[in-house]
């Protein structure tokens, strides 16, 4: 059986276009590097005007696990209401099969709802 090599966590952003980036992640996306990921994603997506599109490029990704998927799920929940469009490319053949065995390959890739930054509801007072 032949293994990944094991590559350092890494992060690599650049601008591809007026508004759009890309994230190259690179190595492991687990438990200890979860949180690193968003956090640049977030970066990436609180900049105004905000980006209308977001790659996250996992060719060199060597490892997901659900750590690793609560961050995709929780850039994704910032990249809707930023009303940017998340693109995960150049996905390895494991974290393509966890995303289709969990079911959140259609969501995590579907486009944000029109308009940007959707009005939260309102909280409900209990009041007519």
């Amino acid at each position: 059986m032949t293994s990944l090599p094991q590559l350092p966590f890494a992060l690599t952003a650049r601008a591809t276009g007026p508004r759009t980036f890309r994230l190259l992640v690179s190595g492991a996306l687990d438990h200890q590097s979860a949180g690193e990921l968003t956090s640049g994603a977030e970066r990436l997506l609180a900049r105004r005007p905000a980006p209308t599109d977001l790659h996250l490029d996992f060719g060199r990704l060597t490892l997901c696990d659900s750590m690793g998927l609560s961050a995709l799920l929780m850039i994704h929940r910032c990249a809707a209401e930023a009303g940017t469009r998340l693109h995960l490319d150049r996905r390895p053949f494991f974290l393509e099969r966890l995303l289709v065995l969990t079911c959140t390959l259609d969501h995590l890739t579907a486009p944000p709802a029109s308009g940007h930054r959707q009005a939260r509801p309102a909280a409900d007072t209990g009041e007519p």
